[in-house]
């Protein structure tokens, strides 16, 4: 490990990022080492803190604090993440800057662990650490099938920030769905409450929601009031519809339940459109069958937000899971159909 030392800008040097003009005094210093001293104020120029992308000036002096020879390792720790699963996690980033990163999380995949549920997105995270203190952190939730734009924490200050977001509804998600008929009207918005119902087998119905009618909400105990705007992009005959949907309110299974409740469960969902849920699919499972596959047909496409630390509005959109997008070729959609906002007339 180096002294601390302080190094002018030469002649030639000037006019350039700083993390580049540190990767050529010290070619073995990887980006996430150069971002952390700078967040940490290890770095300066001139005393003042900076970033990785500040621009050197010749004569300026750099403070440079100790850093690994080449070759050392600073106490490193082996991974619990095979080299698979890191490869696997760090195929699925879109989106990522020193403060947040943005997955498109693969549909059977859980966010969390729990009974039975050893590799999940919280636990592969660390793959994601870099040179950061900590590993990302969740701030949101995905359900196990459903894929699409999930937002991990790089940092407390933006944790703190997208918690906040989310709580205060400052942000917006849009999913997309296969569903089991056609919605209408075409543009709508559902307001069922839910409610936990009590489980009855072992594949997991012990957190199925059950819907109560609005007038019910404040009768009924545990029952939560849930919000959904839905939006029919385009349909098959009187078969099945592309469905765009915004949760208003974050409740658990609310958009499949929902869906599910006015009679247009999604395409592959075993738990809510089951073979005595009244709706236009064929049979368990709302199945369109042929070649449309039976997993569930559920993608959080956009997330938008104002960034919490550079305030800065940010959208993401993740391209649709493998089974999605095969769905979506055999019945003649494109992605790019869709409107940016296909809810616009309901604002």
């Amino acid at each position: 490990m180096s002294r601390v030392q302080t190094i002018t800008v030469g002649p030639g040097d000037g006019d350039q990022r700083l993390d580049r003009w540190l990767k050529r005094k010290f070619p073995h210093l990887a980006q996430t080492r150069i971002e952390k001293m700078c967040r940490k104020g290890e770095i300066r120029i001139d005393g003042g803190r900076v970033k990785g992308s500040t621009r050197v000036e010749v004569g300026q002096q750099v403070r440079i604090p100790p850093i690994p020879e080449p070759g050392q390792v600073e106490g490193a720790q082996k991974s619990r993440v095979s080299e698979k699963d890191a490869k696997l996690i760090r195929d699925c980033v879109i989106w990522q800057d020193e403060h947040i990163i943005a997955l498109n999380k693969p549909a059977g995949l859980p966010t969390q662990g729990g009974s039975k549920q050893t590799r999940h997105v919280d636990g592969l995270a660390e793959a994601l650490q870099g040179d950061y203190e900590d590993k990302p952190r969740l701030v949101h939730r995905l359900d196990k099938d459903t894929s699409g734009v999930l937002l991990l924490a790089r940092t407390r200050e933006a944790a703190k920030g997208l918690t906040a977001a989310m709580r205060h509804k400052e942000t917006r998600k849009i999913y997309w769905a296969l569903v089991a008929g056609v919605p209408t009207p075409y543009l709508g918005e559902i307001k069922f409450g839910l409610v936990k119902a009590p489980g009855h087998g072992s594949g997991g119905e012990n957190e199925k929601m059950r819907c109560i009618h609005p007038r019910e909400i404040d009768d009924t105990p545990g029952a939560k009031r849930a919000h959904t705007l839905y939006a029919t992009l385009y349909r098959v005959a009187s078969r099945a519809a592309w469905v765009a949907m915004e949760p208003v309110t974050g409740r658990t299974h609310q958009l499949r339940a929902h869906m599910a409740e006015i009679g247009h469960p999604i395409i592959g969902d075993g738990k809510y459109g089951g073979s005595g849920q009244e709706n236009l699919g064929d049979g368990w499972g709302a199945q369109l069958g042929g070649i449309i596959s039976k997993k569930l047909h559920l993608h959080a496409r956009t997330m938008g937000f104002v960034h919490p630390v550079t305030r800065k509005p940010v959208v993401i959109h993740a391209p649709l899971p493998e089974h999605m997008a095969q769905s979506w070729e055999t019945l003649g959609w494109e992605p790019d159909f869709a409107d940016e906002d296909p809810f616009e007339k309901l604002r």
